[in-house]
């Protein structure tokens, strides 16, 4: 139960924050962007004293850990997979024109007979 109300307190300090944006109208942009990140920072905080919050930072860690091992790669294989995809768009475009117009020739010129003047 503590933490369903830690959770409604995090959400209540957030829509603070966004409501103090507005309320600030009158202020200069920086306050009022202030008081979102305020907002922000202070639900947060909250949040991650519950036990899904703790879940949820750990998984966020975990993420980042795994994001950090990802291989990228280089610039000439980046280069050379994208000249492969476009030959093939190429390829692919040309097959279709191709399709298109003997299609259209058998249709309109040997079944139907349309274009003989």
């Amino acid at each position: 139960m503590a933490d369903k109300i830690k959770f409604a307190l995090a959400l209540l300090l957030l829509v603070t924050g966004v409501a103090g944006f507005y309320l600030l109208a009158e202020q200069a942009m920086i306050l009022r962007v202030l008081a979102v990140l305020a907002g922000f920072g202070f639900s947060a905080a909250v949040a991650w004293q519950t036990e899904p919050g703790r879940q949820f930072f750990a998984f966020a860690k975990e993420a980042t850990t795994e994001a950090k091992k990802v291989v990228w790669p280089t610039r000439k294989e980046t280069l050379q997979t994208t000249g492969l995809v476009f030959v093939f768009v190429v390829i692919m475009a040309i097959f279709l024109w191709l399709t298109d117009k003997s299609l259209e020739w058998v249709l309109y010129d040997l079944v139907l007979g349309w274009r003989k003047a």
